[in-house]
């Protein structure tokens, strides 16, 4: 991935200061609370059981799995993968972020294409879906459930 994203940056360098490479280095992948733990109580509290966690064995690792319905549920965080909505371009290294922004979308279309290959459903939701009604959230995953 970053000999990919290294083609869009000026001079094929990053430019990043060791306090900013630090800051990014200690955000973490999965189990984020405004995204994946949000949704995860709230779908142990409305009773809805049978998921595992980061399947691993499946393209894109989803962040929720409900083997019988075959059901996937990912959970995506506005900054990181590039909202529409309120997501945004940070002013510096605005290369990197547009390539890095814009490999996130080819691998979600990827991966969605993938699972629905192996008759896998795929559902998706932001982080401010979570935020304005995580109980929405959780109905629409009970239908697909149901």
């Amino acid at each position: 991935m970053e000999r990919q994203l290294k083609q869009h940056l000026p001079d094929g360098k990053f430019d990043v200061t060791p306090q900013r490479s630090r800051a990014m280095a200690a955000v973490r992948g999965h189990g984020n609370k405004t995204t994946e733990l949000r949704l995860r109580m709230a779908l142990v509290k409305a009773g809805i059981r049978g998921w595992t966690c980061n399947e691993s064995s499946l393209p894109g690792k989803p962040d929720f799995y409900f083997l019988e319905p075959r059901l996937a549920v990912f959970v995506d965080g506005c900054f990181w993968h590039g909202c529409k909505r309120c997501g945004h371009l940070p002013k510096a290294n605005q290369a990197f972020w547009a390539a890095k922004l814009d490999r996130n979308h080819k691998r979600h279309r990827k991966v969605a294409r993938l699972l629905r290959k192996l008759d896998i459903q795929v559902v998706r939701f932001w982080e401010h879906q979570l935020r304005q009604s995580v109980e929405t959230c959780v109905s629409k995953i009970a239908k697909r459930l149901s």
